[in-house]
């Protein structure tokens, strides 16, 4: 099946192109973004070799749908998304921190309890918590934003603020948004028959100054979630939860011996296994949305992107 893993255009007044770990970002002269979500799947902070068709879309298309149904409680860059794959936005200086934010001890924070931590990013976790336990209230636990091959690094609020990556003023701004889409992101998600258990958020700000929500929401790459329907009762049995989220590639890759770590061979991923996450990106995009996925022409994708791209452009 056709992917897209990397692209090379050449648009109207192009400046210059970031290429992230998924996404792709091209700047135009008139300050406008065109962000183009790849079919790459990144774990551990390192690229598959092997694309995973109609992921692409998928992020897409979930992260423009919940920037719409966030947009009233906090602005974001998005303008237009011309192609499945695409979205158009406004340029901004992006802030060097992602905003992490967990409603339960999993993932990453239970690797670290489960260690003996009991402190993330300065925040205390309490005795006694068992994996996928809810905390008493949601935990903001930020990363440093890392290039492609480079890991994320947990930072506290304080040493952010102590190193001057961003301002007190302009962070306090960044933790009351994040709170306020979390609780919107779990109410959407409580609609859906699911638990938004934690998720990352991204920030920028524009040329006027305004902080606004950038990159991806609420996607199964950048949050987790468990079915609501069963969770009290897994977890009173101390049975795993059955989520939805990419960790069921992590824990693949962990199975096969890799975690990113250095001297660590990435695992063949068969085509069968590949057609198998697509399914499964496919079943996270229809719980999430509570819509059918409807799958784009893959037949020349990166054409169709260009064609979608420059119409809106030239429009």
């Amino acid at each position: 099946m056709n992917t897209i893993t990397d692209t090379n255009y050449n648009f109207p007044g192009q400046k210059k192109v970031y290429k992230g770990k998924v996404r792709e970002v091209y700047t135009l002269a008139d300050d406008k973004l065109v962000m183009i979500a790849t079919d790459r799947l990144s774990a551990f902070d390192v690229v598959m070799p092997k694309g995973i068709p109609y992921k692409g879309q998928i992020l897409n298309q979930i992260a423009t749908k919940m920037m719409k149904a966030t947009e009233d409680i906090v602005p974001n860059w998005l303008e237009a998304t011309p192609d499945p794959n695409v979205a158009v936005g406004e340029q901004c200086e992006p802030f060097k921190v992602e905003m992490v934010i967990r409603g339960y001890l999993s993932g990453h924070a239970a690797r670290e309890y489960k260690a003996g931590k009991r402190m993330l990013c300065g925040v205390r976790m309490a005795e006694g918590m068992i994996e996928n336990d809810k905390f008493p209230e949601p935990i903001i636990t930020p990363a440093t934003k890392a290039e492609m091959g480079d890991h994320d690094e947990d930072i506290s609020k304080e040493d952010i603020l102590k190193r001057g990556i961003v301002s007190k003023e302009d962070y306090e701004v960044l933790e009351d948004y994040t709170l306020k889409l979390f609780e919107r992101g779990t109410q959407i998600a409580a609609g859906r028959g699911l638990i938004l258990v934690d998720t990352k958020y991204e920030f920028g700000k524009t040329a006027e100054g305004k902080i606004v929500l950038i990159d991806e929401i609420h996607t199964p790459d950048s949050s987790r979630y468990f079915y609501a329907d069963g969770y009290a009762e897994r977890q009173k049995k101390g049975e795993p939860q059955k989520q939805l989220s990419k960790e069921f590639v992590r824990q693949w890759l962990i199975t096969n011996g890799f975690q990113g770590k250095k001297g660590q061979q990435v695992p063949e991923m068969s085509d069968s296994y590949i057609a198998s996450v697509s399914e499964r990106y496919i079943e996270l995009y229809e719980n999430i949305t509570g819509e059918a996925f409807a799958k784009a022409d893959v037949t020349n994708i990166e054409k169709r992107i260009e064609s979608n791209v420059l119409t809106y452009l030239n429009s």
